[in-house]
């Protein structure tokens, strides 16, 4: 066998190639970030996640020989890293929208940045308050969870919730980029999909979490339960006179205090409500409003279940089996 390595590109080749990608950049300007200095890092949000998860579930996360005696220093430390890296991530995400205009101030987003990272972090401890109430929907509502410690080590719904309550409160606040990067980076840890405009309720459980998608606009109630694969979503789209997607209205379903929706359902439209206490089967389709107390559910299918011994040429031409 030859041991002669692969030869690389000719020159000329290459230059080719250079040269077609920038035509291709100088064509369109989208999907790329050419001649623009600001933009906030993904890595640095995660990071920023990362220190929120140790300082609101303190022992579970990152260390964990905390004590009365260090405690304050450690949360101090903790504290005090998250500010720095928030404040900058929130200032490179305003200049990132401020440098799109013609002679763009910069220096007021960095004391809007500290501003808005101040008020966030001010939140923290009523966040942490209705996180734990969330911790305990969870273990009022699956009988499989053997303590609160499996939950808030284990539970991929209650990091998606998490991550979605202080990225909501980011949202709140104006903050462009920082919670939508907060919430996706949940999304793939997770599997659910929860949007950090979207209004949610105390005590809300997220039971297995996989497919679970939340709109911007949806309305959640108190002591809400969703289990896998359920959608909250837009029934259509509606759009101005030059076809483009209008914004800002409301597009997501309304659902309210105590209301269980089952596997794979799928709730459309902004005008939809979900009455409170109403219990919504698996795999139902729903893009009209449901009376509070309602029972929500598919007709059983037909099942056939052939015995063994069941006649080969029967099974042969049993189609719905």
């Amino acid at each position: 066998m030859s041991d002669t390595k692969p030869s690389s590109p000719p020159d000329a080749d290459l230059a080719s190639l250079v040269d077609a990608m920038l035509v291709s950049y100088r064509n369109d300007s989208r999907a790329h970030h050419i001649n623009r200095r600001y933009l906030p890092s993904r890595d640095e949000i995660i990071e920023v996640v990362r220190l929120l998860l140790q300082i609101l579930y303190p022992g579970y996360r990152g260390r964990q020989d905390l004590t009365d005696d260090n405690i304050a220093y450690h949360v101090g430390e903790l504290l005090s890293t998250l500010r720095e890296k928030l404040t900058r991530q929130v200032q490179l995400s305003l200049m990132c929208g401020a440098e799109a205009v013609a002679n763009a101030d910069f220096e007021p987003c960095e004391r809007r940045a500290k501003s808005l990272a101040r008020e966030f972090l001010g939140r923290l401890p009523t966040l942490r308050a209705r996180l734990i109430l969330d911790v305990q929907a969870a273990y009022d509502g699956d009988p499989a969870a053997t303590s609160l410690d499996e939950i808030i080590l284990a539970y991929p719904g209650l990091l998606a919730i998490t991550v979605y309550r202080a990225a909501h409160e980011l949202h709140v606040l104006g903050v462009p980029l920082v919670p939508r990067i907060m919430t996706e980076w949940a999304h793939s840890q997770a599997g659910a999909d929860i949007h950090p405009g979207a209004e949610i309720g105390p005590s809300f459980f997220i039971d297995h979490a996989t497919g679970v998608v939340i709109g911007e606009t949806a309305n959640i109630g108190s002591d809400v339960k969703l289990y896998q694969g359920v959608t909250l979503g837009a029934l259509s789209h509606p759009k101005d006179v030059g076809g483009r997607v209008i914004r800002g209205t409301k597009r997501h379903p309304t659902v309210e205090d105590g209301v269980t929706v089952y596997a794979n359902a799928t709730v459309l439209g902004g005008e939809t409500v979900l009455g409170e206490r109403s219990v919504i089967g698996g795999s139902v389709f729903i893009t009209r409003s449901i009376p509070s107390g309602s029972r929500v559910a598919l007709k059983p299918p037909e099942l056939r279940v052939n015995a063994p011994d069941h006649d080969e040429h029967e099974s042969a031409n049993d189609a719905d089996i």
